[in-house]
């Protein structure tokens, strides 16, 4: 199969490894992979901030880019919600209907990671080896907007070698949000608190997560603590041999 990679933002910038990690996983799995290099932001920050003339002009973009594609995969279950959930609106409340339109065909092509592997390929062992002590976060778009479910860890239980833990309270959330951990600060850091104890709890080498900015986010406070455990992406576990 012909997969176009929907690196996203903050994998280009900060976490590129995330994005080669996709990479050599999905061709391992016998797919070719493409890079559309004309894709930009998905727009999601500035839906989410309001500014919806300037999110409309990347859903277009968006739509021009990635249209081509049969599948379009991305290690981010943040992204592909913006994508499912805002593309069309963004468009609808603009009056732009066509574009609505191609956003929602657009939309029914673009996976999460997990959701690509599990539902489309049908695979949930892609022959990884991770020999570490790992717990699982489930990202907030992901469970609520995408419900993926245990996808994640379909795939992470399938891993040789792996010491998967369960994180208690696993589904509240890490406190980062986006805007909100600028916006709402102090609450950010007391949500972000509690998960990082949880996270502790477990005695794990790693917190694993499929969205770059939880782990970003997590990966801060960990830093902070002076301890040994450290954020990885889903991606990173799965591709490791």
């Amino acid at each position: 199969m012909r997969v176009a990679l929907f690196v996203t933002c903050l994998a280009d910038a900060m976490f590129p490894d995330v994005g080669k990690a996709t990479v050599t996983l999905l061709e391992r799995l016998g797919h070719e992979v493409v890079f559309p290099e004309a894709q930009t932001c998905c727009g999601q920050m500035h839906v989410n901030t309001g500014y919806q003339r300037q999110a409309l002009k990347l859903v277009e973009h968006h739509m021009r880019t990635f249209e081509p594609y049969d599948a379009i995969v991305a290690p981010s279950g943040s992204c592909v919600g913006s994508v499912r959930h805002q593309h069309a609106a963004v468009a609808e409340r603009a009056g732009k209907g066509q574009l609505a339109a191609r956003a929602g065909e657009v939309a029914k092509r673009t996976y999460e990671l997990s959701e690509f592997l599990v539902d489309v390929l049908g695979v949930t062992d892609v022959g990884a080896h991770y020999p570490h002590r790992v717990t699982y976060h489930p990202t907030c778009h992901s469970l609520r907007m995408l419900r993926v479910g245990d996808r994640p860890l379909q795939l992470l239980r399938a891993v040789r070698g792996i010491d998967l833990v369960e994180l208690p309270d696993a589904e509240q959330c890490c406190g980062f949000g986006g805007t909100f951990a600028l916006k709402n600060a102090d609450t950010s850091a007391a949500m972000l608190a509690d998960k990082l104890r949880n996270v502790l709890s477990t005695s794990a080498d790693a917190v694993c997560a499929g969205d770059s900015s939880c782990l970003m986010h997590m990966g801060g406070g960990l830093s902070r603590l002076s301890v040994d455990t450290k954020p990885v992406h889903l991606a990173q576990i799965l591709a490791a041999t």
